[in-house]
């Protein structure tokens, strides 16, 4: 199941965000507040990145010298 991001907004704060596991089916019904206050959260656009255009062809993984998995230099793959 995917994790969704939800957040709500009152005024003079910042936003509020939480995470909830839930089918893709449910993931624009009403999400409960966590905290019991009645707010209204509302599902946002998760961002992430694990790499893509402009990303070292690595992943972002670097090596100098040893790398950090232990293997010498171009050993490990990545």
């Amino acid at each position: 199941m995917p994790i969704y991001e939800y957040e709500c907004h009152e005024p003079g704060k910042p936003p509020v965000v939480i995470e909830v596991l839930r089918s893709a089916a449910d993931a624009d019904k009403p999400v409960a507040d966590p905290e019991g206050k009645g707010r209204v959260f509302k599902r946002r656009l998760s961002v992430f990145a694990t790499g893509g255009a402009g990303a070292p062809a690595s992943g972002g993984h670097v090596h100098s010298g040893s790398c950090g998995c232990g293997k010498p230099r171009g050993s490990c793959g990545m």
